[in-house]
């Protein structure tokens, strides 16, 4: 089982770990814990490199999970390490940074959107500095997204604290509205779920990456919205 690093602490830029499995086939190896966010809940996967003791350096071309351990894809073709080998792990900061911002923004649009009119989320998916989120409304129109886009940006303004906090599975499904997506996507058998806080907005289960505060996120704009169904409305967001 990888431990998940980023689960608790979303800054972490570098950390060594020790590779547990090789594929040679696939070029992918296991490591017994990693800062590299495999993917998930609309967010991608990271991008970096793993640094070997003798410099040889192996890009990543994917991450991701398979069961409880998260699978690390490199590039090149430099001899892959040995099991048991310490590992440098950097992640590529910039996108990543992007990314938490991303879905920080996100969490905003939800937490306000079922603040203000009890949507229920239908989809999403996010690239560095923008995303898109879909929401149960019958009608969307221009002054309704002018005022949605107004009250996130408060919320950005409002430097709300982020925290994270891992919950035996009983003690989360507690918390009064948890999911908030139209589907449950927590798989029965965990047992404990991921909580998202945005102080005073938002409070959710969620896997991925996110800012501490929400002035961070930046000025979010509306950049467009669509009807992808008769109770189905897309919102496209971009951070500045």
């Amino acid at each position: 089982m990888t431990r998940l690093l980023y689960q608790t602490d979303s800054a972490l830029q570098t950390f060594t770990a020790t590779l547990v499995a090789v594929d040679p086939a696939t070029r992918t190896l296991t490591l017994d814990q990693t800062a590299f966010y495999p993917g998930g809940g609309g967010q991608p996967h990271d991008l970096g490199t793993l640094t070997a003791p003798d410099g040889t350096i192996y890009p990543l071309a994917k991450v991701s999970k398979a069961g409880a351990e998260v699978l690390h894809t490199v590039g090149g073709d430099a001899p892959l390490p040995p099991v048991g080998t310490p590992l440098t792990g950097a992640i590529e900061w910039t996108r990543r940074y992007a990314l938490m911002r991303t879905h920080t923004a996100m969490h905003i649009l939800c937490g306000v959107i079922w603040r203000d009119y009890a949507a229920q989320v239908t989809g999403g998916n996010m690239e560095p500095l923008k995303g898109r989120m879909d929401f149960e409304f019958e009608t969307l129109h221009g002054d309704f997204v002018r005022q949605v886009e107004a009250a996130i940006n408060r919320e950005v303004e409002a430097a709300r604290p982020v925290s994270v906090r891992i919950l035996p599975r009983a003690e989360a499904f507690q918390i009064p509205d948890l999911i908030r997506t139209k589907i449950n996507l927590l798989p029965e058998g965990i047992t404990e779920v991921r909580v998202v806080e945005i102080a005073g907005l938002d409070l959710q289960a969620d896997g991925g990456t996110h800012v501490a505060n929400t002035r961070e996120v930046g000025t979010i704009r509306v950049t467009d919205y669509q009807s992808k169904g008769k109770i189905n409305k897309r919102i496209y967001i971009a951070l500045e």
